[in-house]
């Protein structure tokens, strides 16, 4: 067998020539979330329950447009691809029914991916489950298997779904997350883990739920990754490795008291049911439910709501014809009731609760369980099945392995799990600007900090200042990656999802051309990524395909459930194939214009508590317009599109580009001379570093700057061959005029007085 083209040598990425290589990469792509026929996006409601008869084919776009589209994500400075699919999409006739017709697509679209020479990794994606229950993921059939009724959630919410949302222009910004602490979800995601354990009776195909569902997602992925092996041109080439399960979920593993919401659960927004309460309205029952609403300090009560399903029960009724996909449900296991109730948690003839801690402890050993209990054991045990049965196919696959995200991560740090293939997965966002679609420059809170108990009260969390706020996000990301290496080992981190939403301030760039929110926002994500000092990320998202319904546009976005987070759209004028012009850029700003509103700087933004940061994040204080210039920021590329260390010869000890500054500094620690073959090579955008007017010094060795072609993909791509030991690099560009989001000394006073007011509250 040929050697890796990509390997690890303990937390660092290797090519063939044993350079270092950094992975710069983008999700392909957000659309894979729904079929491609039919069309049917979130918000489309047409044949939305034929959920066995779909095709894939075609996400995330068609063979024949492959290449444009890889051409431009090369020429972007990408080198890596995670490859996003469903479960939906190999298995969603029916258990074991798969659609080699969509594996076929897939391979041919691995094949161009490969022209380009991208590294790609496997992402079987999913999101609150399943299209039926909210998100994406797992094929219509498996919520059937589990006793439950999708045409039913909506009555009594134990689901939010777009699709059959009353007005599905009007649903909730960020609200399909809730369903996580919703009915479906909390049930699904239980018995997937752990259904031997919590739910014994639930026996089909004379296995339990849990290693009937756990079978089938595992035996799926596997026959997508021995179809690959079989196609003979892609492993090693260009797929270097699988992902585990995107994002996965306790259910309500661990919850002290199902009556309560438990402390941990920081996302409220809307209905926030406890699991008492979704367990009931899941019956038919009507419960009074508190409202949420998201604020800088995370969620806060609005109100409440009451939720009557008018008797209309999200199980299974008795009825229905349990022979459709030909598996044989146990008579112990009861149509027509709650699962909960078949195991004693509650009563339905009295509706009172018996077993508030059900499920509180492991039945097994009589344990408390909390996140870290249930990652480490229930998750775990996933996980090494699914690495086991990928590595049947690929023995030297890398692992990427993504726990639950925001939780401490497995302790496998010198023992049998402690695999030198895997590379930590962590995903990051910042809460405060996805969840109210703003991006606030005066202030932010450090969340990771707070959970992980770093201050003493919230208060103390705040970061006021534009400085302040990118340090917070580096720190944070640090923190994250020095877990991994606490608990799982000696491994690479990538960020495998970090983004932001373009559709900031109700959408106010694509009214005015003012993009100073997306670029100070996206820099920011950016320059924590450089300074944490990971191994590499795949920015979500892009977003692109054939029909011009189904392209990321400014009125749907990227087509599920409200999310704006595409580095493209039609709508947006497309990225210049070299240097961007005074026009192109944010140059057109005035920048003796504040880069904050008048609302910013009234009193009582200055007051920096709870409940005023909680009032700036509902108003219009937290928006970076500019009064009308034009920032176009070409949808902010002149962020995303950055210079990047491709492979480095010897070891990377620090990088990153100030876009304010335009330059970009380089250190490195080389073993030995570089040979002539294998010198360190820099992707260098002409996007920022035009022929003429860039400027490099290096602390020694000579250096060329070259455009290379790939399949018709055009780089800019700096080569240095240096001498052994610490070498460094500065590179300057263009520098042109700041947009108000990226901050002036106007600002100063302001910020000062913010300072000020938070000392004040703490």
């Amino acid at each position: 067998m040929a050697p890796l083209r990509l390997r690890i040598d303990g937390r660092t990425f290797r090519d063939g020539d044993n350079r270092e290589v950094t992975l710069h990469g983008i999700n392909c792509a957000a659309d894979a979330k729904f079929p491609a026929t039919p069309d049917l996006p979130s918000h489309v409601p047409d044949n939305f329950f034929d959920g066995d008869n779909v095709s894939f084919v075609n996400r995330p776009f068609p063979v024949e447009e492959a290449s444009t589209h890889f051409a431009r994500l090369r020429s972007w400075g990408y080198n890596t691809i995670r490859y996003v699919f469903m479960w939906e999409a190999i298995e969603h006739e029916g258990p074991g029914k798969y659609d080699e017709e969509w594996i076929q697509y897939t391979i041919a679209i691995l094949r161009k991916a490969k022209e380009f020479g991208f590294y790609v990794f496997m992402d079987p994606h999913q999101d609150v489950w399943s299209r039926f229950s909210g998100g994406s993921g797992a094929p219509m059939w498996t919520l059937y298997a589990c006793g439950l009724d999708p045409t039913k959630f909506d009555v009594g919410q134990a689901a939010l779904v777009q699709n059959v949302y009353p007005e599905p222009t009007d649903f909730p910004k960020m609200i399909w997350a809730t369903n996580y602490s919703r009915l479906v979800c909390q049930a699904v995601f239980t018995i997937f883990f752990a259904g031997k354990e919590f739910a014994p009776k639930a026996i089909i195909d004379g296995k339990n739920i849990q290693d009937y569902l756990q079978d089938h997602y595992i035996d799926a992925i596997v026959h997508l990754a021995q179809r690959i092996k079989e196609a003979g041109d892609l492993w090693h080439d260009v797929v270097v490795g699988f992902e585990s399960m995107n994002e996965p979920n306790r259910g309500i593993i661990g919850y002290q008291d199902i009556t309560v919401v438990p402390s941990e659960q920081k996302l409220q927004k809307g209905t926030s049911p406890t699991a008492w309460q979704a367990i009931l309205t899941g019956s038919g029952r009507a419960c009074e439910i508190d409202t949420w609403d998201f604020g800088g300090m995370g969620p806060y009560k609005s109100g409440s709501f009451l939720v009557d399903p008018e008797g209309t029960v999200a199980w299974l009724d008795k009825s229905y014809d349990d022979t459709k996909y030909g598996w044989e449900r146990d008579p112990g296991w009861q149509l027509g009731e709650c699962l909960w109730a078949q195991h004693g948690v509650w009563d339905p003839k009295t509706d009172t609760v018996l077993k508030k801690e059900y499920f509180g402890k492991d039945p097994r050993n009589g344990v408390k369980i909390d996140y870290d209990y249930f990652t480490n054991h229930w998750y775990m045990d996933h996980y090494r099945n699914y690495s086991k049965a990928i590595k049947s196919v690929f023995p030297d696959t890398l692992m990427f392995c993504q726990p639950p995200v925001f939780e401490i991560p497995p302790v496998i740090k010198g023992t049998e799990d402690d695999d030198p293939n895997m590379i930590y997965c962590p995903h990051f966002y910042d809460g405060i600007t996805l969840m109210t679609k703003k991006w606030n420059r005066v202030w932010n809170v450090d969340v990771f900090g707070i959970l992980r108990g770093k201050y003493l009260t919230p208060a103390f969390a705040i970061k006021i200042g534009e400085t302040a706020i990118r340090n917070c996000f580096a720190n944070q990301l640090a923190a994250i990656r020095q877990e991994g290496l606490d608990y799982m080992g000696n491994h690479p981190c990538l960020f495998s999802e970090i983004g932001i939403p373009y559709d900031m301030d109700d959408k106010y760039a694509y009214k005015t051309g003012n993009y100073s929110s997306q670029i100070a926002a996206l820099d920011a994500n950016h320059f924590a990524l450089e300074e944490s000092k990971v191994n590499g990320f795949t920015l979500w998202t892009y977003v692109a395909t054939v029909r011009i319904r189904d392209n990321n546009n400014h009125y749907w976005g990227d087509q599920w459930n409200g999310e704006d987070l595409s580095i493209f759209s039609l709508d947006d004028k497309a990225v210049p194939p070299g240097p961007f012009t005074e026009e192109e850029s944010r140059a057109s700003l005035d920048t003796s214009s504040p880069s904050f509103s008048k609302a910013q700087s009234s009193s009582d933004a200055l007051g920096v508590t709870p409940g005023t940061l909680r009032r700036t994040l509902t108003a219009d204080q937290m928006s970076t317009k500019s009064g009308d210039k034009d920032v176009r920021g070409l949808r902010a590329a002149e962020a995303f599109i950055r210079p990047t260390p491709v492979a480095t010869h010897g070891d990377v000890k620090s990088f990153g580009f100030d876009l304010r500054n335009c330059t970009f500094k380089f250190t490195l620690t080389a073993p030995s001379s570089t040979a002539e073959s294998a010198p360190t090579v820099i992707f260098l955008p002409d996007f920022h570093f035009p022929t003429g007017q860039t400027t490099v010094e290096v602390s020694g060795g000579k250096w060329t700057i070259s455009s290379e072609e790939t399949s018709g993909a055009i780089q800019q791509m700096l080569q240095w061959w240096h001498a052994e030991g610490d070498q460094t690099m500065t590179v300057k560009g263009v520098v042109r005029k700041q947009g108000g989001a990226l901050g002036g000394e106007e600002d100063e006073g302001y910020l000062q007085q913010c300072q000020k007011a938070a000392c004040a509250v703490m």
